[in-house]
């Protein structure tokens, strides 16, 4: 985190303000961070590992967790890992290591996006602010009630995806995509627009993130028969009519 402050306007957090977590070992930069959210409005709960992150997620309700990847014990990674097998809050990872390879760790992890420090506060509240909107995002009207493919079952409205009679946990991100993809069942769509509106994702991190849907609706993710690839097009979702 960079000396630069940001130019949004300060403001005290409203009981329904959105919750943040922040998992951050450094207590000076957990502190930092910890003001500058609660200065802009959000609500801000700390915790300097993963441990600690867990008792804070057994008590309160939280909307966004910013993790920090470099931490002693358990890292980052194992902790999105071990989230994503019964939370779909959304997670953004903070970390120094800011190569491709490591950007696609963690959003194989299960991190809806990724920060390098250091980093400007300014743009960490612009990513906080564009996931949150995207969660907030009403269901367009067009969308059908049901789309079906194979055994699975979705439910755009409620971001419900089911295989047979069992629920599918989703992503936020797995939602929005499955959402568009679903919108357009069995029409190309771009890799950008599933980037999403305000996402910094590049192809590979899309393509990332369509292998990790792919895992939990392809028997054989490596010949998938309902999310296709259209090469150098985008991707489609094949539906049942």
């Amino acid at each position: 985190m960079t000396a630069a402050s940001p130019t949004l306007a300060p403001s005290i957090p409203a009981d329904d303000a959105a919750h943040v977590l922040i998992v951050e070992d450094d207590r000076r930069i957990r502190d930092l961070l910890s003001r500058l959210l609660q200065d802009h409005g959000y609500r801000a709960t700390t915790a300097g590992n993963a441990l600690e992150a867990r008792a804070c997620l057994k008590s309160l309700a939280f909307d966004l967790i910013v993790l920090d990847v470099m931490m002693p014990g358990e890292d980052g990674v194992q902790f999105a890992v071990s989230m994503r097998r019964d939370s779909t809050v959304p997670i953004l990872m903070l970390t120094a290591r800011a190569e491709t390879v490591d950007r696609v760790r963690g959003l194989e992890a299960g991190a809806d996006d990724y920060l390098a420090k250091p980093f400007e506060p300014r743009e960490l509240l612009l990513r906080i602010a564009s996931i949150l909107r995207r969660i907030a995002q009403p269901p367009a009207p067009q969308r059908a009630a049901s789309v079906r493919f194979g055994a699975f079952t979705f439910l755009p409205e409620r971001g419900e995806l089911r295989e047979q009679d069992q629920i599918v946990r989703l992503s936020d991100r797995e939602k929005e995509m499955l959402r568009l993809l679903a919108a357009s069942a069995g029409e190309i769509v771009s890799r950008e627009a599933l980037a999403g509106s305000g996402n910094s994702a590049n192809e590979r991190t899309v393509d990332v993130q369509v292998n990790r849907l792919r895992r939990k609706i392809e028997r054989d993710p490596a010949n998938p028969i309902h999310l296709q690839t259209a090469r150098g097009a985008g991707y489609r979702l094949l539906v049942d009519t």
